[in-house]
């Protein structure tokens, strides 16, 4: 038995795992997000902690089984939110900056770009945690020495471990804009440039491999698997071989092509990122805000009860009646990168009613994840879907007939829980190879586009006039 954690931006869910790949026990619970400012995005370390062990004791609890059941413990997470906390204490020196935080864009803007791109394959953004980890030292007022630096999965082991063990993994790390790719390591120049001491740093350990014992619900469990959440689900759906893509429809959109062994320069508008195979990186393009888009259309604005009703209310139109949604609400990113961009709904007239603004907030998501697979050099022939959004079946429709290829819609929208399951299994000898993670895609569900290409490049043509109205 595989506990998964899935530590999320709005909520961590457990999933218990048996051999045959088959979820036993599910738990969930939700972690507040703080907004202090304008542009702002914050968690308590201390509640993304408590929400594991809820959802832990949860999952367990719903498959009659106790912690000294499990085989081992795998971990995915959030990956850029940064955490600090102090070594002596074990306490958080501040709040968790989270991904989607935008306060460090005019330290971005002076950062040498092409240095980075070359060192570590990404851009300089605040989505990316070195700018965050240099504002937080600037901030506190505690002794280096005394420091531990590290995104959610190191937070997470260090409780998990009772701080013994301070690590992270390849897929994580080359999300801080520290860790050079040619050298799988820690680039000391890049610390040097962001003022970040190497004795801040974890461990960096493979994602598939046993990194310490973690005590949880009384039981002392393997740790066993670590990767972010992106490439959890790239390898949840079996994506081992080189052109295979997955797309990951939650909070943002967030679309991964294995790359094999490349390390050649991401395409414009893309980054390079270390997957979980080992030796494997992947290209990827980041959707900041998609489901958060209707999340906002129903909490900020009223327009919906619940998110589900998003799909009643787009079907029950034609077209957005000329309405369009740029959901810029955390700046854009792949592939155009722009951090001080702020959202925009247009088109807008007296006729104009909630069916249209939540169809083209639905619309907005599926245009923003061709505007990727537009920036891909070879294309890609399917796409492979998974996360909360993909029970939207007016979506995966959409999206299909937007990119004019096949969408491959997982049966088991938890995929990236199930991916850190297959780390961890795979780890501790539960199985073989990637074989038994094959298996829990054979139940997807294939959407084939039904749009004319015409009609699709048409639509796409009119959501690009409102983007660079909005970007200039």
């Amino acid at each position: 038995m595989i506990l998964a954690i899935d530590q999320g931006t709005t909520g961590t869910t457990c999933l218990v795992v048996d051999g045959d790949f088959t979820i036993r026990g599910r738990g969930y619970r939700a972690v507040e997000q703080h907004f202090p400012q304008p542009g702002w995005v914050e968690h308590d370390p201390e509640d993304i902690w408590g929400s594991v062990v809820a959802s832990a004791d949860e999952a367990l609890a719903d498959a009659t089984l106790q912690a000294s059941d499990l085989t081992a413990i795998g971990i995915t997470n959030q990956r850029e939110t940064t955490v600090l906390w102090d070594r002596r204490t074990g306490r958080p020196v501040a709040r968790a900056i989270v991904w989607q935080d935008r306060r460090t864009a005019e330290a971005c803007a002076r950062l040498p770009a092409e240095l980075i791109r070359e060192r570590t394959g990404l851009v300089p953004d605040p989505y990316f945690s070195g700018t965050k980890l240099a504002w937080l030292l600037e901030q506190v007022d505690v002794e280096t020495e005394r420091l531990a630096f590290g995104t959610v999965d190191s937070w997470l082991i260090w409780k998990l471990t009772a701080g013994g063990v301070h690590a992270t993994d390849p897929t994580n790390a080359s999300r801080t804009l520290l860790f050079g790719l040619d050298g799988m390591a820690w680039d000391p120049d890049l610390l040097e440039l962001f003022g970040v001491p190497r004795s801040l740093l974890p461990a960096v350990v493979p994602s598939s491999g046993i990194v310490g014992e973690g005590r949880l619900g009384g039981g002392l469990i393997p740790i066993a698997g670590i990767a972010g959440d992106q490439q959890a689900a790239l390898f949840g759906q079996c994506c081992f071989e080189a052109g295979q893509a997955k797309a990951t429809y939650g909070t943002g959109t967030f679309l991964l092509v294995n790359d094999g062994e490349s390390l050649r320069p991401a395409p414009h508008g893309l980054v390079r990122t270390a997957a979980a195979q080992p030796g494997v990186t992947a290209l990827e393009g980041s959707v900041f805000v998609s489901g958060a888009a209707v999340q906002w259309l129903r909490d900020g604005l009223g327009v919906l009860a619940e998110s589900a009703e998003s799909e009643r209310l787009a079907s029950s139109i034609e077209d957005t009646g000329g309405v369009h949604f740029v959901p810029a609400l955390a700046g854009l990113g792949s592939p155009h990168w722009r951090p001080d961009v702020r959202g925009v709904i247009s088109g807008i007239t007296g006729g104009t009613g909630r069916e249209h603004l939540a169809r083209a907030a639905l619309e907005a998501i599926a245009f923003q994840v061709r505007d990727v697979v537009e920036a891909l050099p070879d294309g890609l022939t399917a796409l492979r879907a998974d996360g909360g959004a993909t029970v939207n079946g007016w979506l995966m429709q959409f999206q299909a007939d937007i990119l004019g290829m096949p969408v491959e819609v997982a049966a088991e929208r938890e995929t990236t829980a199930l991916g850190a399951a297959g780390l961890a299994g795979l780890a501790v000898g539960l199985w073989p190879d990637g074989s038994a993670v094959a298996k829990s895609r054979q139940q997807a569900t294939v959407v084939e586009p039904r749009m004319s290409r015409d009609e699709a490049d048409e639509r796409y043509a009119g959501w690009l006039s409102a983007l660079r109205g909005v970007i200039g």
